[in-house]
């Protein structure tokens, strides 16, 4: 980005709101919650440019950082920050943004800044003769199907010629009415050949009908069923006890058999005990030994070791015995460091700590070296 400074030449006289932007910026002001004042710095400035016929001065960023309480330093900042604040004076009947960006620059920017030279000034932010126009180059003004354009103020001027920017100059100059828009026979940005789609003017006159399809009725109720018959009891037979090892005579067949043996009742077996439910997991550290140095696993740092003791592990050996769902149990728990289990192979250090391994014995090895 260009350093933007303030122009040499400042003017003397201070800078003051006329009555109606005075009313406008203490309505706008008053949109703010208490001691958010300063918010409001680049809407004063805008309308502030407005009056001061196009320019920021220094007179006027200071009348409007006495006004919001602010620092003149930080008006400076937002002034010289943003490109739309111009630092020095620019014409007063026109100052031409030029857009050069790669739209505008493919189909003739380079032509229409010559003429900008050639009729205004050489160099960009330059006063021409009477001092009524002035112009720069900027970036995308946001009509790249209409390139090359420009704007002036708040107008944009499209479908530009090297002819036709002449002209719109001389008419700008001169104080003539101008026609923001294409300079070209075409409604904004419509193809060339005119428009192609939505044609069929009966879109939009009232000689379409539209027929209201109402939804059909809902079915009626299901008549009720009759009710099914109740089942008839079959009658109860009362039995007689015969006695023990007496044949069982069939009242059907007349034939005589003997009862046949029960089948042994098979055991059941005993239920499977549950497997373990995650990872071992522990408040603290067993009784009668120290936590483990989990510093030394590779990637581990003092606050990470803080948070692997607050989830409940202290030991090598806990790491060590975890499989792939463990992984994953204890993954969850380490909110903002998911991955680092199996990205910085944890289970294999520690298996490898656990034995008595340290870094000392081994200058340049990890953990998880073989």
């Amino acid at each position: 980005m260009s350093v933007r400074r303030l122009d040499p030449v400042q003017p003397t006289a201070p800078f003051k709101f006329n009555a109606e932007n005075a009313a406008w910026a203490k309505k706008t002001i008053a949109q703010y919650p208490a001691g958010k004042q300063a918010s409001a710095v680049i809407a004063l400035l805008w309308r502030a440019q407005e009056q001061n016929e196009g320019w920021v001065s220094r007179p006027v960023m200071e009348y409007i950082g006495d006004m919001l309480s602010m620092a003149f330093i930080r008006v400076y900042e937002i002034a010289t920050f943003y490109s739309m604040f111009q630092l020095s004076p620019v014409g007063k009947k026109a100052h031409i943004q030029v857009c050069g960006t790669t739209p505008c620059m493919l189909r003739g920017a380079e032509d229409l800044k010559k003429v900008c030279q050639r009729k205004i000034h050489n160099d960009p932010h330059h006063l021409n003769a009477d001092g009524s126009l002035s112009w720069e180059e900027v970036e995308c003004l946001g009509a790249c199907v209409n390139a090359p354009m420009v704007q002036v103020w708040k107008d944009t001027y499209e479908d530009l010629t090297p002819a036709s920017f002449e002209k719109l100059i001389d008419d700008l100059a001169a104080g003539r009415a101008v026609k923001p828009g294409p300079q070209i026979d075409r409604q904004h940005s419509m193809a060339f050949g005119g428009a192609t789609a939505l044609t069929d003017k009966s879109l939009y006159s009232k000689q379409r009908t539209f027929t209201r399809v109402e939804a059909p009725p809902p079915p009626p109720p299901a008549a009720p069923t009759a009710a099914a018959p109740a089942p008839v009891a079959a009658p109860v037979v009362a039995a007689v006890a015969a006695p023990a090892n007496a044949p069982v005579i069939s009242r059907v067949a007349k034939v005589e058999t003997t009862p046949a043996k029960a089948a042994p009742v098979k055991k059941a077996a005993p239920a499977a005990k549950p497997a373990a439910a995650g990872p071992e997991l522990l408040k603290k550290p067993r009784t009668g030994s120290k936590a483990d140095d989990l510093k030394l696993i590779w990637g581990v740092g003092p606050a990470f070791e803080k948070l692997l003791n607050k989830v409940g592990i202290w030991h090598f050996d806990q790491i060590a015995s975890w499989n792939a769902a463990d992984i994953k149990h204890v993954d969850a728990l380490l909110k903002g460091f998911h991955g680092r289990i199996a990205r910085d192979e944890w289970v294999k250090q520690a298996k490898k700590l656990s034995r008595g391994w340290r870094p000392e014995n081994s200058i340049g090895d990890k953990p998880g070296k073989k």
